[in-house]
């Protein structure tokens, strides 16, 4: 069996035509886009405005709400510091929730020790957070509400025309983390009042190590200081040299989107093939909105790790890949109210548009006789057939 790539939530293939766009800048073009007294620097600074306008023209903002940054995480960092910092005199308090993506938790996590209060919300069975527990949760001395569009674990979709409307009458900052969001389901900030949104460009077959951030400038600007001090790259916001392959890659990765692409078709497949292949599996939040592409799945006593030792060619994950050597079973999942052993016993499958149905033919049969292989050499398991666990 060739080798099949299902952990497209963790990072994508490049799409062709986007190397094909950054190589001139690697190669003949490689001027600092800061050098604009040349031609060289011109040119350079011409490519990353051009991928400016084609994120803007993604988000339904403008040009001038897009600032570029090394990924998410470095996104996340700059917005929840310099939130703190900036909204200081207003209060200390933070809304995020339980599920969101380990560089939201862990920036809280440190914030607190600084005495910042973070209030997390929980997430119902199928991974959907309470709209009335948010409202309740809002504080005087409340600064901002950090709530992710999409979980990179199950693929839920949180309400985010309604946080952000919560948000709005409440007069609160939103950060959406839309890292899962963006390639996969159209979003317009126009329609959708999100007043911050953080992005990668490598989970949607753009490069690795480029992403970025949108900040409305329209009907209320927010004001975030720089955490990376340098030269007057992004009007202050963001120093250091432009990286321009990987900028152009972006914003031709965003040229490549096709939203009559029907991954979704291809996700349920493989969901309804595994089921009727597979006894005692079923599919995390199954009844929950979820971007299009992402299948969290329970093999019940067939632990992920060793699920994977048996199907070398294969590439799937028990969890987020920032965590993936962790031996802590998936918060997410935890705080969605599995016990710790289902946890471990749940693995993470995400499809591409490069994915098709015959994959799927193709692996399923795999999967089956790996899960057939282990149970058979699971005493755990002989006994819960037998109504003894």
């Amino acid at each position: 069996m060739s080798f099949q790539y299902f952990d497209n939530n963790a990072t994508t293939r490049m799409d062709e035509q986007v190397l094909q766009a950054m190589l001139p800048y690697l190669q003949e073009s490689y001027g600092n886009a800061s050098s604009v007294q040349h031609k060289l620097g011109r040119t350079a600074n011409s490519a990353i405005e051009q991928a400016r306008a084609e994120l803007a023209n993604l988000l339904n903002a403008t040009p001038k709400e897009i600032y570029f940054s090394s990924g998410a995480t470095e996104s996340i960092n700059t917005v929840l510091k310099g939130i703190v910092h900036t909204y200081a005199s207003k209060g200390k308090h933070i809304i995020t929730c339980k599920t969101e993506h380990k560089a939201v938790l862990t920036v809280c996590e440190a914030l607190a020790k600084q005495g910042v209060e973070i209030s997390y919300l929980d997430v119902d069975t199928d991974g959907q957070i309470s709209l009335e527990e948010l409202e309740n949760s809002i504080r005087k001395d409340s600064i901002l509400v950090c709530l992710m569009s999409a979980n990179n674990e199950t693929g839920v979709l949180h309400p985010i025309a309604e946080i952000a409307r919560i948000c709005q009458e409440h007069d609160l900052l939103y950060f959406c983390d839309a890292t899962q969001h963006i390639g996969k389901l159209p979003i317009d900030l126009e329609r959708i009042p999100i007043d911050i949104l953080s992005f990668s460009a490598h989970k949607f077959h753009g490069p690795k190590g480029i992403g970025g951030l949108y900040v409305r400038r329209k009907s209320k600007p927010t004001q975030i200081p720089s955490l990376i001090a340098g030269g007057n790259q992004e009007h202050g916001f963001r120093g250091g040299t432009y990286a321009v392959p990987q900028i152009v890659g972006m914003g031709a990765a965003v040229r490549q989107f096709d939203w009559e692409k029907n991954i979704e078709s291809v996700r349920d497949y493989f969901e309804a093939q595994l089921l009727e292949a597979i006894p005692e599996s079923s599919i995390h939040a199954a009844q929950s909105s979820r971007i299009p592409n992402t299948s969290n799945v329970l093999i019940k006593h067939v632990r992920s790790t060793v699920l994977m030792t048996k199907l070398p060619e294969m590439a799937f994950s028990s969890g987020s890949a920032c965590v993936s050597g962790s031996r802590d079973p998936s918060h997410v999942l935890k705080a969605m109210g599995l016990t710790d052993e289902d946890a471990y016993c749940s693995s993470r499958f995400s499809f591409s548009k490069y994915t098709r149905k015959e994959d799927i033919d193709l692996v399923i049969p795999q999967i089956k006789r790996a899960v057939e292989q282990i149970r058979a050499e699971s005493p755990i398991w002989q006994m819960y057939k037998e109504g003894l666990i």
